[in-house]
């Protein structure tokens, strides 16, 4: 394989591994949180009841919520991008 071809695999790797996670986000209600790339200026504002900011840097807000539906509601809430946050991933959780 060349090197562009080798490209071009990351590339629509990422691009199918980007497409999972946004669409989890938005058809499920698995995630207890959501990571919200550049919300819009008055994101905050239009947060659904049952949702706090819990953190954030310059360009990304962490949102964490009890809602049904919470990808949907920070879509219309101004999210540009939203992407679950606190799954557990693909390994059981230990009984403690």
């Amino acid at each position: 394989m060349t090197i562009r071809t080798w490209g071009v695999a990351l590339i629509c790797v990422a691009g199918g591994w980007l497409a999972t996670v946004l669409t989890v986000m938005v058809v499920s209600d698995a995630a207890p949180g959501a990571i919200v790339l550049l919300p819009s200026r008055d994101f905050v504002n239009n947060l659904p009841e049952g949702a706090a900011v819990v953190g954030g840097g310059g360009l990304w807000l962490a949102v964490r919520g009890d809602t049904e539906g919470l990808g949907l509601a920070l879509y219309r809430a101004g999210g540009r991008m939203v992407l679950p946050a606190g799954l557990p991933g693909c390994l059981p959780l230990p009984k403690v």
